[in-house]
């Protein structure tokens, strides 16, 4: 059973690394930052607060794996959102036991706190982080691409928040885990991450 732990800032490009691995190698991929833009979608849908704890907690428990399948997870408005509910430990510790049981049969991992928390042995953990300014192009660019309509200043002002709560958040912060490769793409193309990512990956399991 190999696990690849993938934890990064947003929009740093740890996704679209993810998938690519993951087709690379034939094993299963979990972006888990879909299981809480899953959780805020249906607070959203019910309308209910980001903020309210027990509503997060019931969405939480409810979450099916067909959720994850919702296009409208990748919007703006239900990144922020998700953001905001990551930081409640409560419901953390709901979604902690679905990643687990995925981790369980081996597999391919991003998010905040895979190689921290939920899969702390993985065989290789990968650090992916950019440059804000250059993240936050990206993710305007996808916005765009989605025929959102958002300034780039908007989407800067919402990433530097984003990175604030997720590095400062009391319950599993997102930070580098103990053994975790580095890789800076704010200079490279996804060919040159997948490539060095890949040659890591090589260099351990191999």
């Amino acid at each position: 059973m190999t696990v690849i732990a993938i934890d990064g800032t947003f929009a740093s490009g740890k996704g679209t690394l993810g998938k690519r691995l993951a087709l690379h190698y034939k094993i299963p991929y979990l972006d888990t930052g879909k299981l809480y833009r899953a959780v805020a979608f249906n607070l959203m849908e019910t309308k209910n607060s980001p903020e309210n704890v027990r509503e997060a907690i019931k969405a939480a428990k409810k979450l099916k794996p067909e959720d994850l399948k919702n296009s409208a997870l990748k919007s703006g408005n239900v990144a922020v959102n998700a953001s905001k509910v990551a930081a409640h430990p409560e419901v953390r510790k709901e979604l902690l036991k679905f990643q687990k049981d995925f981790a369980k049969k081996g597999g391919i991992l991003d998010g905040r706190d895979i190689g921290t928390v939920i899969c702390p042995n993985a065989k290789v953990k990968l650090f992916i982080d950019a440059k804000a300014e250059t993240r936050a192009r990206r993710r305007h660019l996808e916005l765009n691409s989605y025929q959102e309509s958002i300034s780039f200043e908007t989407v800067f002002k919402q990433l530097i928040e984003r990175d604030n709560r997720d590095m400062n958040r009391k319950n599993a912060p997102l930070k580098i885990s103990d053994g975790a490769h580095i890789i800076d793409t704010t200079d490279m193309t996804a060919d040159d991450v997948f490539k060095k990512a890949r040659d890591i990956i090589d260099s351990i399991l191999i």
